[in-house]
């Protein structure tokens, strides 16, 4: 057990969040905690973490429990360069290694028998402990396996400080998975992550030492790495052995269950109370009626099941049909100051087409779709009668002075008070979230907001971007069920690929400077791109092979001899330096042995062979590169 939970209550002024929460979280689990906007999901993270204080209850943890935790936007703040920050997490280690090395020096140099030699030489078996229980010898490798799978293989020299807030988060991500804490506790780890470094993440994440326990409204990376469901509805925790997906099955069954079991028991309750009542007065069956009272003084009365809370609901209607060639794009350049974005882009959206827009962060597809919208560029030609619905994913269109019933009354005066109270409510916004000012509402609260005000508006083609940033799982999924059934046409920019995979029929994918349109759903999509990635390092290959024998048949004797003479060198070098590893592995773990170790004329033969072997392969190393290059 890592860290229990017993009757845990909390909540502010106005407002329980928790009554009675109890969990268990245990070594290697994976947990996702989900629940509703509001339910108290990063507040509960807080009070495992220690920084609030439980108002009942208490939270027990292992002793000395290391945990590492990711706020949603707890970016890392430092003036050091990427590599720089990641290295200090292995200070102690990348210390011990220095002081091995040095106390090999000094036991080279020390004479055989002393105590002084006696005493670096249990140093030294010390130090090479501390490493190899550290893996010290693999930090690099660790280290620039982390920051390539989250992207910043380009980075390493780059001043964090210098960093946007999604880079920091990130590199706070990075730090926590160097760091191997006994659990880590991740609150929307995939924020600022493009699709690449999502799937990276997620393979990192499922061959994880320790425990997980993450808030995700990512229901790709809730099937892909979480075994557990710890579900918060109501102030309560309800615990499932799934994944999201086997979760919402389980959770309907029990539901169901649970149901019929109340029912069943009403029953049973009601027909003893009649019985009762019919028989308690008359002598010949007093007695049977006095032993159903006792039965129904002894049941456990079932509570009656709190039915889901319902999700928010939308429907988006079209007024009238646009012509078959809703979007036509001819030579679209797009460049965000110096950097260029993409050229020459030309794709077509034909009615009622759903197409979804992929890429890496910073190719563009926020700005490809800003620049769709303004109908400012010649190279944008929308069908005649399309009536555009454009969703911005920062809100910016809202007044953040006006209230909420405002800013669609006011928009779409035709609404009657109620039509428009109806539409709020159906997104979830209550009576008493109304009468607020926009500037007040949480962030998905002002989405929910925005997209009541794009269903009002009925348009005929829908530019979205980042519909489902805010929204907890429920509205995602009311979202998606709205945009499958709607029947005029969509392009749309999105990072969740539950959400993709759901509504796309095509894949729009901006990448290496150049728009590509697939004519495939999105699974297919990513089939492709897998098989694309996999052939491609073989056909580099084969393209460098192809490359330097054509270069050969251009170039002198002499030159071919000197090359094939370098690449002789190289693969002698790569065998002499595979010799000295093992040779340096050997002598580590001789040292290391009580017989060497009480031997100080062995041990210090030993440790001047080892020093030797050290300098032998920094040579080796040296040569190696330059030949390379």
């Amino acid at each position: 057990m890592l860290i229990s939970l017993e009757n845990v209550r909390f909540g502010y002024e106005d407002k329980i969040l928790f009554d009675h929460v109890n969990a268990v979280i245990s070594e290697g689990e994976r947990i996702g905690l989900i629940g509703a906007n509001g339910e108290g999901k990063t507040t509960l993270l807080r009070l495992i973490c220690g920084m609030l204080t439980p108002d009942e209850g208490r939270i027990l943890k292992k002793t000395n429990l290391k945990i590492g935790y990711l706020e949603q936007n707890g970016g890392l703040e430092s003036d050091k360069t990427v590599y720089e920050e990641m290295r200090s997490v292995f200070a102690n280690t990348l210390r011990a290694i220095e002081s091995m090395r040095e106390t090999e020096r000094k036991m080279a140099a020390t004479e055989f028998g002393t105590k002084d030699f006696s005493a670096l030489s249990s140093r030294y078996e010390q130090l090479q402990h501390t490493v190899a229980a550290a893996d010290g010898y693999n930090i690099d490798v660790k280290i620039k396996t982390v920051l390539n799978g989250m992207g910043f293989s380009k980075n390493y020299e780059q001043r964090i400080s210098t960093m946007s807030g999604g880079e920091k988060t990130r590199l706070k991500l990075c730090r926590l998975l160097l760091e191997s804490p006994e659990i880590l506790i991740l609150d929307e780890p995939t924020n600022h992550l493009d699709i690449g470094t999502l799937f990276w993440l997620e393979e990192y994440l499922k061959n994880y030492r320790g425990a997980i326990l993450t808030v995700s409204h990512d229901r790709y990376f809730l099937d892909s790495v979480v075994t557990k469901i710890f579900d918060l509805e109501n102030g309560r925790i309800a615990m499932y052995r799934a994944n999201y997906s086997k979760f919402k099955i389980l959770k309907a069954e029990k539901y169901e269950h649970d149901c019929k079991e109340y029912l069943k028991q009403q029953e049973e309750i009601a027909a003893l109370q009649d019985y009762v009542a019919r028989n308690i007065v008359r002598a010949t069956t007093a007695k049977s009626a006095q032993s159903r009272v006792k039965k129904l003084e002894s049941m456990d009365v079932l509570e009656k099941p709190v039915p889901p809370p319902a999700p928010p609901r939308f429907s988006f209607e079209t007024s009238e049909k646009c012509e078959e060639r809703a979007l036509s794009v001819q030579g679209l350049t797009l460049s965000a100051g110096e950097k260029l974005l993409f050229s020459n882009a030309e794709f077509e959206v034909r009615r009622g087409e759903k197409i979804a827009v992929v890429g890496e962060n910073g190719t563009g597809k926020s700005s490809m779709i800003r620049t769709l919208v303004s109908d400012r560029n010649a190279a944008v030609r929308w069908g005649r009668y399309v009536k555009i619905g454009y969703y911005d994913q920062e809100n910016a269109t809202l007044d953040p002075e006006e209230t909420v019933l405002g800013a669609l009354w006011h928009k779409y005066t035709f609404l009657s008070q109620t039509q428009a109270r109806n539409l709020l409510a159906g997104a979830k916004l209550t009576a008493e979230d109304i009468d607020k000012k926009v500037r007040s509402l949480s962030g998905g609260e002002r989405a929910k907001l925005a997209l009541v005000l794009l269903e009002a508006q009925k348009a005929n083609f829908l530019v979205l971007d980042e519909p489902t940033n805010h929204l907890d799982l429920p509205a995602r999924e009311s979202l998606e069920e709205a945009l499958c059934a709607f029947e005029g046409t969509l392009l749309f920019v999105s990072h969740d690929r539950y959400f993709i995979e759901k509504i796309a029929d095509k894949i729009l994918e901006i990448a290496d400077n150049k728009i590509t349109l697939y004519p495939c759903r999105y699974e297919e999509y990513t089939a492709i791109k897998n098989a694309v990635s996999e052939n491609t390092e073989t056909a580099t290959k084969t393209e460098k092979t192809n490359q330097r024998d054509k270069t050969n048949s251009y170039r002198s004797k002499a030159d071919r001899a000197e090359d094939a003479k370098r690449k002789f060198r190289l693969k002698t070098l790569e065998a002499e330096i595979s010799a000295v590893e093992q040779e340096i592995d050997r002598l580590e773990q001789e040292i290391a042995l009580p017989e060497i170790a009480s031997d100080f004329k062995v041990l210090q033969e030993k440790c001047t062979a080892l020093e030797a072997a050290h300098s032998k392969l920094d040579a080796l190393y040296g040569e190696y590169e330059t030949l390379i290059d």
